[in-house]
């Protein structure tokens, strides 16, 4: 339950303020289809996420036990730095002829590609080594950061104050390199 609750709040966390978080709310202004958005972000976050958790959780099984917890611990603080520097949204002009819920899977799949959120999954799957509640739960931090991204549009990114929420993320993200450490 460890794996779960960690990857989901630390995901959540690194959510806020995100490009994809940012895509999440163009998407819902510009199209106002919230619960197809919703599950396009579903769909490409567990299409992103789910490998991102089994790469991790593979490659702490190759490395020496001390050499990969260094590894993994310097990974969080490299996201702890990386996540104080602010994401631009992608712009997103038409949807496919798929209709919202395409183009919605294919933008957040791509916008999620070599993201904070998919490497810090990598991270997590590496730490914990549990394939099935790293990816679920950092597929529930995405849905908890984006779903009022989605239903609140741009009113929710004027009340966040990101003077706050980035170095708190950051804070967050040392802490588990710490007690990866230790």
């Amino acid at each position: 339950m460890d794996a779960l609750i960690t990857s989901a709040t630390v995901v959540a966390l690194a959510e806020i303020g995100d490009k994809t978080q940012i895509l999440s709310m163009v998407l819902a202004g510009r199209w106002r289809r919230p619960i197809p958005i919703l599950l396009g972000i579903l769909v490409a976050t567990l299409a992103n996420h789910l490998p991102a958790a089994l790469i991790g959780a593979e490659v702490a099984s190759v490395f020496d036990a001390t050499v990969f917890r260094w590894v993994t611990a310097m990974s969080f603080v490299a996201m702890a730095i990386w996540i104080l520097v602010p994401d631009r949204a992608d712009d997103v002009d038409r949807p496919p002829r798929g209709g919202v819920f395409v183009a919605t899977v294919f933008a957040f799949f791509v916008a999620e590609m070599g993201d904070k959120t998919q490497l810090a999954t990598v991270a997590l799957g590496s730490r914990f080594r549990d394939v099935f509640e790293v990816a679920t739960g950092t597929t529930i931090g995405m849905m908890l950061a984006n779903v009022p991204a989605v239903l609140m549009g741009g009113t929710l990114m004027r009340r966040l104050d990101g003077r706050y929420v980035r170095p708190g993320t950051a804070v967050v993200f040392v802490g588990l390199a710490v007690f990866t450490l230790v």
